[in-house]
């Protein structure tokens, strides 16, 4: 924690005022930004992209490849090394090309967000990207924001920053004039000025941001369950190929003949492009959300809010539109009402005359307790700030208060900043009348420390009840003189006298009640946490539908100790918690995750932190939310609405249920292409080979990754919000069941009795050797089998329960591309000779034709038959 020596030596409190800075001028600023750049750290180079090749060379399905392409080579089969060898690096490549997409993708979103900070130049506060501080700005630093750059603070003010990203300390340290701060930390309470010291490379933080470089990422649900599903496949295609090897010769086969039927079976039973197609489905999906509003600052968070049971959602900004306008000024001698919405400084005030005095000194003190202000930007007013303090600064403006000369007349020299606590804020000030404390805050907090008649803080009292019940956020202003600098919070608010009370408005979104319809639908609870009056909470959570009639508004200091009993209270939807400490949304996040709910957690402001952190998915506010929010958080709304997350729940759950359906793709193309080795083993060799290795890979590689791509960026069905949340393991009981038990053994049978009557057809009898241009036609009808089946299979693993039919040919329109160009790649590698002689296959003779065209009607005939016995056993799911 801060000391004295954070201060000057010889120093005083009182000494610490001094004017107001102005800071550069524009043409200054403008001038330091051409000569040195943009305030950016240098790029932080991640592994070098011949050591990203190489770990895709080296992943798991890679090594059981090699292993494979290693027993082709002892075995002199070395056409066949040499093809495995080829398709690990097509596979490497591809998959190295779609991380660096998703990479690329991920910093396109990262620069939707920029963030901002307000600096003060020629006297003027303004609102600029961090990227154009320069050395010499005067940065106005307040509770949420990221240090910019290296500064040092200046005039009045005392912050309590946390530095934990340099130092490693998790206690924030106090910052006062002449104290240093670093960039990358975040001001954790209080408000101060700063002077820029250094940028971008000549920072603190860009001499310590290499050693974080090779940090390694925490493993995710996601990431975990993948790791699982890869090594379960890559152990048993290992097991199966030594197995069936093993038997193979025992029966009496060639050594050769084993070899050949252990890397078959290996090769089959390896889904090669799976893992790259899963890193393209959650990019896709993370660039779905963005078009949606919702910026995914971890691609696995994309599947998480999938999986999401319970949602703690704000009031404020979420269910409502968080643009605050100050409707109502009540004070002793009168009240005045304002009619105009946002923040133009120039709405009419509808005020009585004998009560203007009284309301010009309360708005004058309640932005003498402020900071946010509105700024013209683009023909309109941007609000900077916190959207309570903007407000105040409109209604001042409205009256016709100068706020900018009040302010530089008012040389604040300390300020207490909000606490959730007090509920209140205070601001010591100097002025040519001498030393003024001005205090705003929740009038439960603010009117017991004030020294008025008894009756009049009664009729205070009432006006903030009836403003709360009406669903306003009500607000207590007061004053008093002061003599010295107040020792500290306690001090300075005490005795003192009653200014008015504000009432605002902050009406709900239109979409927000619909939004809330649509979890219920879902499945996805949902509670409201906020830190606003009960009636206030009451009265929007019943405008937007969120609670029953019945339903109680808890306040937060009610709340139960016990996790168990703490989470019993969110077991069911609509439960409005008001008054609510920032440790006790910590605390709800850490109990309901306790029992096994999978918690989105909604927040903007410093102490919502940890409870992001806590929650399965953080979500911050993009546009009113602290940098120490977003960077807490996994998910980012740009625009802030309850609705974006009810967005990113559907695309979630889109994502969660395409990485199923490429898996079961995929399993079903193995089964097709693991059970000519299979028959050929079991019958010693007596029943001829329908696929051989070279095929199996140029299915794999050459038409399977295709399609599998498509299935990844199938659109959300329209059902996913009327099911329950995703979850569960990948090689759940549907996919292996629709794998091995339906579509493999389908497209399989199709492929062998394929194979089987171009072989008879051409007069070959079980036992008997085949000519070599006989089983060429036979071999190239069942590789258009596998192929067509997997075509017809592609649309069929769109839903697990719907038949393609019903679900529209050409809603997925990447599918209907990538189908024709996989039966392109595949037409080519039949009926162009010198490729098909390399696979061992040749162009079928028109039977073989016609029977690997009616193998894709045969497995989409089996897969309606399915679907409808399933649909008359139970409800339909997705």
């Amino acid at each position: 924690m801060g000391s004295s020596e954070d201060r000057p030596a010889g120093s005083s409190p009182t000494e610490a005022r001094e004017p107001v800075a102005r800071g550069l001028s524009d043409e200054h600023a403008a001038r330091e930004l051409a000569r040195h750049g943009p305030n950016a750290l240098p790029q932080v180079r991640g592994p070098s992209a011949p050591r990203r090749l190489l770990a895709q060379l080296s992943s798991v399905f890679a090594v059981v490849l090699w292993c494979a392409a290693g027993l082709a080579w002892l075995a002199g089969i070395l056409e066949l090394a040499v093809a495995i060898a080829i398709v690990v690096v097509l596979n490497a490549v591809f998959a190295f090309l779609q991380e660096a997409r998703a990479g690329r993708a991920a910093e396109r979103l990262r620069a939707l967000l920029p963030s901002r900070i307000i600096v003060r130049r020629d006297g003027r506060e303004l609102g600029v990207s961090t990227s154009e501080v320069v050395v010499g700005d005067i940065v106005c630093l307040r509770a949420g924001d990221r240090v910019p750059a290296d500064a040092t603070v200046t005039g009045a003010g005392v912050l309590l920053v946390d530095m934990s990203l340099v130092t490693g300390e998790s206690e924030p340290v106090t910052r006062s004039r002449g104290s240093a701060v670093v960039a990358g930390s975040f001001v954790v309470e209080g408000s101060a000025d700063a002077r820029v010291d250094a940028i971008g490379a000549q920072t603190a933080i860009a001499r310590i941001s290499h050693l974080t470089a090779d940090v390694p990422d925490p493993v995710t649900p996601l990431a975990h369950e993948l790791h699982r599903t890869v090594r379960t496949i890559a152990v048993a295609a290992l097991c199966a190929g030594a197995c069936f090897a093993l038997v193979s010769w025992a029966v009496g086969r060639e050594l050769s003949d084993a070899y050949v039927l252990g890397i078959g079976v290996v090769v089959a039973l390896v889904p090669e492009g799976l893992l790259p197609t899963v890193t393209l489905a959650l990019a896709w999906g993370a660039e779905r959300m963005a078009d949606r509003k919702v910026l995914v600052r971890h691609l696995e968070a994309v599947e998480t809010l999938g999986s999401v049971t319970l949602v703690c959602t704000d009031k404020t900004g979420t269910l409502t539109q968080n643009e605050m306008t100050v409707v109502r000024v009540w004070t002793p001698e009168g009240a005045a009402t304002c009619a105009a919405p946002g923040y133009r400084p120039d709405g009419q005030v509808a005020c009585p005359f004998q009560a203007r005095e009284a309301v010009v000194a309360t708005a004058r003190s309640a932005a003498a307790a402020s900071v946010g202000f509105a700024q013209l930007s683009e023909g309109r007013w941007v609000p900077h700030g916190d959207r309570i303090d903007v407000a105040i600064d409109v209604l001042a403006r409205r009256l016709g208060v100068d706020v900018d000369q009040d302010r530089a007349a008012l040389q604040a020299a300390t300020r207490y900043a909000f606490d959730a606590r007090r509920r209140r804020t205070s601001t010591y000030v100097d002025s040519p009348g001498g030393g003024r404390v001005f205090v705003k805050g929740a009038p439960e907090s603010v009117l017991p420390m004030c020294t008025d008649p008894p009756e009049m803080l009664a009729a205070a009292h009432r006006e903030a009840e009836r403003g709360a019940a009406n669903g306003l956020r009500v607000l207590a202003v007061a004053s008093r003189p002061a003599v010295r600098l107040p020792e500290g919070p306690g001090d300075a608010e005490a005795g003192l006298t009653l200014g008015g009370v504000l009432s605002l408005e902050d009406p709900p979104r239109e979409d927000a009640a619909h939004a809330l319809q649509e979890c219920r639908r879902a499945g996805v609870r949902v509670a409201m946490l906020t830190g606003d009056h009960p009636q206030t909470a009451k009265s929007i959570a019943d405008q937007v539908g969120l609670r029953g009639a019945q339903d109680p508004v808890l306040v937060g200091a009610d709340l139960p100790q016990g996790d168990a009993e703490l989470a019993a209270v969110f077991a069911r939807s609509g439960v409005v918690v008001a008054r609510l400490a920032p440790e006790d949304k910590l605390r709800v996040a850490h109990a309901l995750r306790a029992q096994g709910e999978v918690v989105a957690m909604t927040g903007d402001g410093v102490n919502d932190a940890p409870a992001l952190h806590e929650a399965d998915v953080g979500v911050a506010m993009g546009l009113s939310g602290t940098d120490v929010a977003r960077e807490a958080a996994d998910v980012v709304l740009l625009d802030d609405r309850f609705a974006s997350i009810v967005a990113g729940i559907e695309q979630g759950r889109a994502t969660y249920v395409n990485i199923r359906r490429f898996i079961t793709y995929h399993l079903t193309d193995n089964v097709a292409e693991l059970m000519p080795f299979v028959v050929w083993a079991l019958t010693g060799g007596q029943f001829p080979l329908a696929l051989g290795i070279l095929q199996i890979l140029a299915i794999d590689i050459g038409t399977d990754t295709v399609s599998a791509v498509a299935l990844g960026a199938e659109p959300p069905a329209r059902h996913l919000l009327t099911d329950p949340p995703a979850a569960g393991r990948l090689l759940n009981g549907t996919v292996l069941r629709r794998a091995f038990a339906l579509l493999g053994p389908v497209s399989a049978a199709a492929a062998l009795l394929t194979f089987t009557v171009c072989l008879w057809s051409q007069g070959w009898r079980y036992g008997e050797p085949v000519g070599a241009a006989v089983l060429a036609a036979a071999s190239g009808a069942a590789f258009l089998s596998v192929v067509l089946s997997q075509a017809a299979n592609a649309f069929a693993c769109r839903s697990s329960t719907r038949r393609p039919g019903s679900l529209g040919w050409t809603t997925n329109r990447l599918l209907v591309a990538a189908v024709p160009i996989s039966l392109a790649i595949s037409l080519t590698l039949v009926l162009v000779p010198p490729v098909a002689r390399v696979l061992g296959q040749a162009a079928p003779e028109p039977l073989g034709w016609a029977l690997a065209l009616g193998s894709a009607g045969v497995l989409l005939t089996a897969d309606a038959l399915d679907k409808a016995w399933r649909a008359r056993r139970r409800p339909r799911r997705g």
